[in-house]
């Protein structure tokens, strides 16, 4: 049988009955032990061919989506080359989900609300009509967007490759971006993403490195090991002497999908990487604000993290 018809069958099987497909099954156990998901679920473990990591014709990369992040964040060709995703993949989770988790199921996970992996709660993200979290907890929620669902998006990965402006590419389908697996926020009020149930993502495509860059990611979190982010970032920059000649800065944590932050880009081209222009373009992220009565911690802590991320890319440990 061919690696196509494979694809299509497990598609199939997913349409005729029903459920979702699992990867990993970091999140999908979790959620079925909950109650939360009851399945049936479609597994592609089989599916070898989608997992590893491939040159393109152009200097880029295939990561194929069932690559765990353990492996993404080892490998010596993504380090070298593509630095703020092996940075990403290896800051995740923690050391046993990374081993199992994979680059699609990071992708296409759910949230963490807590309203939403409880049963005994009707909210949006299974059907309902409102969201307890708005009315009720929601101080690990959202700080930036409107919609309906105040639960941040939870992809890591998903926030590093924005900086890429990288690819993914979905069985029987044209390859298209990253962002366009979540589109607006206002459009995830029943998901976390936009692909059908029996969609198949097939791979990340990264394309060709950019000579001499710099990259640095940071999570703020609660605790030292094992938790969410409360809020995260990731900046890739290139300098030419102390002038910065390329930037792209991504956050997440913060809205209902991830965020690629393009008015701090605008705030560092073709500056000097002085503290005062990082410091300036790490505050612009605060006219996006809006926190919920109990996120409003969430504004100063976005910027300062963005600021982090900046000046960790400008100095020394800004490489891998």
């Amino acid at each position: 049988m061919s690696t196509e018809t494979a694809l299509t069958d497990l598609s199939a099987a997913v349409l005729s009955r029903g459920g979702e497909l699992r990867a990993g099954g970091t999140d999908t156990t979790a959620r079925q032990r909950s109650g939360v998901s009851p399945g049936p679920f479609t597994d592609l473990g089989g599916a070898g061919h989608l997992r590893g990591c491939t040159a393109l014709p152009g200097g880029g990369l295939r990561i194929g989506a069932l690559t765990t992040l353990a492996e993404l964040a080892a490998d010596p060709h993504v380090r070298a080359g593509w630095p703020a995703v092996a940075l990403s993949a290896g800051t995740a989770a923690t050391p046993q989900i990374r081993s199992a988790g994979t680059v699609g199921g990071n992708l296409l996970q759910r949230n963490r609300c807590w309203y939403y992996r409880n049963p005994h709660f009707s909210c949006l993200q299974k059907g309902g009509t409102g969201c307890p979290a708005r009315q009720g907890d929601h101080h690990f929620g959202v700080v930036s967007g409107d919609g309906p669902c105040v639960a941040p998006h939870p992809s890591t990965l998903a926030m590093a490759l924005l900086t890429y402006d990288a690819e993914v590419q979905v069985h029987g389908e044209s390859p298209r971006g990253v962002a366009d697996l979540y589109g607006d926020g206002d459009r995830l009020s029943h998901g976390d993403h936009l692909l059908p149930p029996d969609r198949i993502l097939t791979a990340v495509h990264l394309p060709a490195p950019l000579p001499g860059e710099r990259a640095a990611c940071h999570r703020a979190i609660s605790r030292a090991h094992a938790e969410w982010p409360l809020v995260e970032a990731t900046a890739r920059l290139v300098l030419d002497g102390s002038t910065i000649t390329h930037a792209a800065v991504a956050a997440g944590g913060v809205a209902r999908v991830p965020l690629r932050l393009t008015e701090v880009e605008a705030a560092l081209a073709g500056r000097e990487a002085t503290p005062d222009c990082l410091a300036a373009a790490a505050a612009t992220v605060l006219a996006r604000c809006r926190p919920l009565p109990q996120t409003g911690y969430k504004a100063k802590l976005f910027r300062d993290t963005v600021l982090e991320v900046l000046e960790r890319a400008v100095g020394p440990a800004g490489a891998v």
